[in-house]
């Protein structure tokens, strides 16, 4: 019965017993159902986190950054995972394109199930009545550990197809430490072009910001805001002078790339 389900927890990653799983997400049967469960399961989390995010702002906001999210994770596996499969082809990998797309997908998922997993914890500061940029500095805080959980998965499933199973080139691992760097470029650029995803309260509905500036100046900004609220200077509806830009949390799914590359796999 499970095995014509296509919605289970069957291939859901997990780093209890990780060579079985790690075996399960790359073996040759019935990789569609795989893929597209794994999928579902991606969207399915990032819905939900969306739809906390949004929340700030009110209903309509929860609703647009619940389709947000999955839209940005879906575009930036689109336009990043080719170049990475080519690549890997090239330098040896016997990964066929399910697996190598399971094994991706399969740290994503990982990714958004930390990420709900706060959301308890989200809608505590929401209710006790946290500013505008308390609440973005959480979500990035959120995402660097839940991108970080997310990236060692993808690893290690690379390392056991390397190591035990034969398939895989270790120069590859190093390899997708840099790829991980494109994808994060990639990420930041679509959270920036799809802002904003938590709303501020003190603004109307927006589907889509056009304020000058970038991601990192949004950042900084949003650090001095915080100190000067806590200092009751201003509050979470100041506005950002006009070269500075509201950045998407989101962004932050990508923070923890930086310490992949330089090894610390959590190994």
């Amino acid at each position: 019965m499970e095995k014509n389900r296509l919605f289970s927890f069957a291939f859901f990653p997990t780093f209890q017993n990780k060579d079985e799983f790690f075996q399960k997400i790359t073996q040759d049967e019935e990789p569609l159902r795989r893929i597209l469960n794994l999928y579902l399961l991606l969207n399915i989390f990032s819905f939900f986190y969306g739809v906390v995010m949004g929340s700030y702002h009110g209903v309509l906001q929860a609703l647009i950054a619940g389709v947000k999210v999955p839209l940005l994770f879906s575009l930036a596996l689109l336009i990043c995972f080719p170049a990475f499969f080519i690549i890997q082809f090239i330098l040896g990998s016997k990964l066929r394109f399910a697996q190598m797309i399971s094994i991706v997908l399969s740290g994503l998922v990982l990714t958004t199930a930390v990420m709900i997993s706060f959301s308890p914890i989200i809608v505590f500061f929401l209710l006790t009545g946290s500013n505008y940029y308390f609440l973005q500095l959480l979500h990035i805080s959120i995402f660097f550990l839940s991108g970080f959980f997310g990236m060692k998965t993808v690893i290690d499933a690379l390392k056991f197809s390397c190591e035990k199973a034969g398939v895989y080139p270790k120069i590859g691992v190093d390899v997708f430490r840099f790829w991980a760097v494109i994808l994060a470029f990639v990420g930041i650029q679509l959270a920036w072009n799809f802002r904003p995803f938590l709303g501020d309260r003190g603004q109307p509905f927006q589907l889509f910001r056009k304020y000058e500036g970038n991601f990192y100046t949004a950042l900084v900004y949003s650090f001095k805001q915080l100190g000067r609220s806590e200092n009751g200077k201003t509050s979470h509806t100041a506005k950002p002078p006009n070269v500075l830009n509201r950045y998407s949390p989101l962004d932050s799914l990508l923070l923890p790339i930086p310490k992949i590359l330089d090894g610390e796999d959590g190994n």
